[in-house]
C-alpha cells in the first residue's frame, strides 16, 4: 500500500492522523456519514498498520475482562461483531479457534468468577464455566481445576484488516498519505495548521489516532498533559513446529484484575504459529521492536513524568518477575508450562516484539479504559490499547459521534 503519489498540502473538511486500524476505522466512519467531505488520512510510515495493530497477538478478544458499563466493555462486544462480519464479507482470514481462561487451583476460582461474572454482564456470546475433564477435552495438553471457555474469541492478522480498510477508502476517493509524518500542530485563522513532511494541511477539524505518539501531538495541539503514554515492550517466544499440536486454541491465566496486562499465555496465531508471552517491560522507545532501539527523548519523556514513579513504588516485584521473563527464555517458558506442564525451555524459541502504548496517569495508575481528550478543532485518541483493534469499528462510532458533532 506504499508508493502512492498525494500532495496532501492544501485544505481539507477532515484531518485523521494515524493509519493504524483505528485510524482508518474511523475515516472509513465519518466518510460514510457524509461522503461529500474531503478527508485526508496522514501515516508517518510507508505502510499502513505497522505498529501496534501488526506487533500483536492477533486475538479477537470477546469482552470477558472487562468491568462492565466501561467503554472496553461494551465497544469489544460490539466491535468483534462487526469485525467478523467486515472480516468474512472481505475474506481476509480468520479463525473463531476459542479460548479458555484456566484456574490452577482453588486460589484462583474467586477470580475466575469475577471473570465469569463480568463477561455474561457484558454480553459475551457462548461463555460457560467447565471443570478439570471438561478443560481437557478443549485442551488435552493443559491441566487446572477449573476454566471458562470463549468460542467467540478468534484470531486474526490485524495489518491484513488494516489494508483492507486502506483498499476501501482509497477506492472511495479518501485520500491515504503515507511517508508522512506529522511534526506540528497549531489553531491557526479558524483552521488547524497540520505540518507535515510534504508541507502543511489545513483541516477544519482533525481526529488524532497516533498511537504511541498521541500524547505528544495533543499537547501540541493544546490538550492535557495528563495522561502520558508510557511504552511497554512485550516480547513473545513461540513454540517449534514440532510441538505447536500442544496447543490446540487459546490459554490464558486468571489475570491480576488490579493490571490492564493478561499475563503470560499461549496463543495459536493465524500464521500457525503458537505464541507464548508477552512479557511486560518500560520500552527504551517507542518503537523498540528491537531492544537496541533507544531514543533519548523517549526515556527521558518516561523518566520525566511523575506518574512513573508513582507505578514504579506500587508495581517493583511485578516488574522484577517481568525483568526475569525478559532475560530467561527458560523462565518464561516454565511460566508458561504452569499450564502446559508437557513444555519445556527447549521447545521455544524467539517470536516478534511488539510495543504498547500505555497512558499512565499523574498519579501512576495505569488508565484502564480507552480515552479521548478535546482541543481546538481536533479530538484525540488518548489510550486505545489492547482490545482496541478488536473494538476498531465500534471505536470509530463513538469518536465519530463527537467529531461530527464537533464539526
Amino acid at each position: 500500500m506504499a508508493g502512492v503519489t498525494v500532495d496532501p498540502s492544501g485544505e481539507r473538511d477532515i484531518v485523521v492522523v494515524g493509519a493504524g486500524i483505528l485510524g482508518l476505522a474511523l475515516a472509513r466512519e465519518v466518510h460514510r456519514r457524509d461522503p461529500t467531505l474531503s478527508i485526508t488520512v496522514l501515516e508517518k510510515e510507508d505502510e499502513v498498520g505497522l505498529h501496534q495493530t501488526g506487533h500483536s497477538s492477533g486475538v479477537i478478544h470477546a469482552g470477558i475482562y472487562y468491568t462492565p458499563g466501561s467503554l472496553k466493555a461494551r465497544l469489544c462486544v460490539e466491535g468483534a461483531r462487526e469485525l467478523y462480519e467486515f472480516c468474512e464479507e472481505r475474506g481476509v482470514p480468520f479463525e473463531r479457534c476459542g479460548k479458555v481462561i484456566v484456574a490452577l487451583d482453588e486460589s484462583e476460582l474467586p477470580g475466575l468468577d469475577e471473570l465469569e461474572r463480568r463477561g455474561v454482564a457484558n454480553g459475551v456470546p457462548g461463555l460457560r464455566r467447565m471443570d478439570r475433564d471438561g478443560l481437557q477435552e478443549i485442551e488435552p495438553h493443559a491441566v487446572g481445576v477449573a476454566a471458562l471457555h470463549s468460542p467467540a474469541t478468534g484470531i486474526i492478522d490485524f495489518q491484513a484488516v488494516a489494508r483492507a480498510l486502506g483498499a476501501e477508502l482509497r477506492a472511495d476517493g479518501v485520500e491515504l498519505v503515507t511517508a508522512c509524518a506529522v511534526s506540528d500542530v497549531s489553531p491557526r485563522n479558524g483552521r488547524l495548521e497540520i505540518a507535515h513532511e510534504r508541507g502543511i494541511t489545513a483541516a477544519r477539524f482533525a481526529i488524532f489516532c497516533a498511537g504511541a505518539w498521541s500524547d505528544r501531538l495533543a499537547t501540541r495541539a493544546g490538550a492535557p498533559a495528563d495522561p502520558r503514554i508510557v511504552p511497554f515492550r512485550g516480547q513473545y517466544l513461540k513454540l517449534k513446529p514440532e510441538r505447536a499440536s500442544l496447543v490446540r486454541s487459546l490459554i490464558y491465566p486468571v489475570p491480576d484484575p488490579a493490571l490492564p496486562f493478561l499475563g503470560v499465555h499461549l496463543t495459536r496465531h493465524i500464521s500457525g504459529d503458537v505464541l507464548v508471552g508477552p512479557t511486560a517491560l518500560l520500552a527504551p522507545s517507542r518503537d523498540a521492536y528491537s531492544l537496541a532501539r533507544v531514543r533519548p527523548r523517549d526515556v527521558a519523556a518516561t523518566l520525566a513524568w511523575p506518574g512513573t514513579w508513582r507505578m514504579a513504588r506500587r508495581w517493583w516485584r511485578t516488574g522484577a518477575t517481568e525483568m526475569r521473563y525478559a532475560l530467561s527464555r527458560a523462565q518464561l517458558a516454565r511460566a508458561a508450562a504452569r499450564y502446559v506442564p508437557a513444555l519445556g525451555a527447549g521447545d521455544v524459541e524467539r517470536a516478534f516484539a511488539g510495543v504498547r502504548a500505555q497512558a499512565l496517569a499523574r498519579d501512576g495508575k495505569l488508565v484502564d479504559d480507552f480515552v479521548f481528550s478535546r482541543s481546538e478543532r481536533a479530538l484525540h485518541v488518548r489510550n486505545a490499547p489492547s482490545p482496541a483493534a478488536t473494538s476498531s469499528l465500534a471505536i470509530a462510532r463513538v469518536v465519530a459521534d463527537e467529531a461530527m458533532g464537533a464539526f
